[in-house]
């Protein structure tokens, strides 16, 4: 249960909430060196405020690169470069952002999974109980 639970707590902390965190930025790769790498492999992220997040790029070379896959990464962010650090602004929620990390955490596969996980750790017992119950009939629970 605890495996499932530790899935699903890292894929909630992906998300846009309103919040900075470098979790964020952990699905964005970067076409670097003739591959795809992961940001933090070409950059160190930050947090210096509860709604910025600052990239800065270990080559100069690779700004653009971490900028242009950082607005592709469809996280809904607009990275601002200077020099060889980026400012990654997190805007407010909206309404229908709201909404959509509704659906959004509502169908993720880890969710299905904990809850099974859950159940099956929490179904057991009961399960005991009950025929612990059918075995004494006249005994109180």
């Amino acid at each position: 249960m605890d495996g499932a639970l530790d899935v699903l707590r890292k894929e909630l902390t992906g998300l846009r909430t309103g919040r900075a965190s470098t979790n964020l930025l952990e699905p964005v790769h970067v076409d670097a060196y003739g591959s795809n790498l992961p940001l933090n492999q070409v950059a160190t992220i930050g947090v210096p405020e509860p709604r910025m997040l600052v990239v800065q790029v270990w080559d100069r070379g690779l700004t653009k690169a971490v900028d242009k896959a950082i607005r592709e990464a469809g996280l809904g962010l607009n990275p601002q470069a200077e020099g060889q650090t980026i400012r990654v602004p997190i805007p407010d929620l909206s309404e229908e952002r709201r909404r959509e990390l509704t659906r959004v955490a509502a169908s993720m596969p880890s969710r299905r999974a904990s809850r099974c996980a859950m159940f099956a750790v929490t179904a057991r017992p009961v399960e005991e109980a009950r025929e612990g119950r059918r075995d004494h009939p006249g005994r109180a629970p």
